[in-house]
């Protein structure tokens, strides 16, 4: 929602440094790594947070598969929590947009397109650990530090023909951080994986706004913060955004605080 003017504005950066991809071509690449990962005789598996990420990208598959770009999908959310969250979501669905309860309506009339299973018990969770091929595995936590996907990760990141995508940032230090930078080996329960699963990173489905959708968001200011505080980011995304903010909105009063510090407004 648009804002035209405030004393201090505390601004998020987590991509204050990139672009993300335009959704038609974040839909192709999506598109692309299932299929060939299906192709291949592999498992998807999906690192995403239980409230709110899940049900997104089950709304996006949910689509796709509506527009005959994806095929007769079988996806287990693997997420006690996921699966309140999406049962909270389906009982007020009548707050839901247009767009969303059409979908939803074709879902339920097309179960066979789309075949989603939630798990809550941890035998149920270790039974998908015998399924080899053609599954979408979706389980939290979206940063694969906790929870259930350190398990599915554990069985099929050794495995060439699967693959890993990531559909939100990974912050500095996460397991999730050092696959999408490549790492060959990582260790989980103890043991050491060799990394052969192919990695992607869908940054368009982040629920974080690009540079430039941030740059938007600030452009309706009338008048500029008497202080702007960037925060929510790296080092060097909050950089670029700072010099950003100063080259195109000619604010000066950026401050970047680190942890501790304390300011009086």
């Amino acid at each position: 929602t648009p804002i035209e003017a405030t004393d201090y504005l505390l601004t998020e950066s987590t991509y204050g440094n990139r672009l993300h991809k335009v959704l038609p071509d974040t839909e192709r690449e999506l598109v692309d790594a299932i299929k060939t990962t299906f192709k291949n005789g592999g498992n998807v598996i999906i690192p995403a947070f239980a409230v709110g990420r899940t049900q997104e990208i089950l709304h996006e598959l949910t689509d796709l598969s509506r527009r005959n770009l994806l095929h007769d999908l079988t996806v287990y959310v693997d997420s006690p929590m996921a699966m309140k969250a999406t049962q909270i979501t389906m009982k007020y669905r009548a707050t839901l947009d247009d767009e969303s309860r059409t979908l939803l309506k074709w879902q339920e009339a097309n179960s066979k397109k789309i075949t989603i299973q939630f798990t809550q018990t941890a035998e149920e969770s270790m039974a998908l650990n015998n399924i080899k091929r053609g599954a979408i595995i979706i389980a939290a936590s979206g940063m694969c530090d906790a929870g259930r996907i350190k398990h599915h990760l554990r069985h099929n990141l050794s495995r060439s023909e699967c693959s890993v995508i990531f559909t939100g940032y990974q912050a500095e230090g996460s397991l999730g951080r050092r696959l999408v930078e490549g790492a060959k080996t990582v260790t989980l329960f103890g043991e050491e994986i060799y990394v052969r699963a192919t990695m992607h990173t869908i940054g368009g489905l982040s629920a974080h706004a690009d540079q430039a959708a941030l740059l938007a968001w600030l452009g309706h200011f009338k008048t500029a913060p008497k202080k702007t505080f960037i925060i929510h980011g790296e080092s060097t995304n909050r950089d670029i955004f700072a010099d950003k903010i100063r080259e195109i909105l000619h604010w000066q009063e950026i401050v970047l605080p680190n942890i501790g510090e304390i300011y009086e407004v």
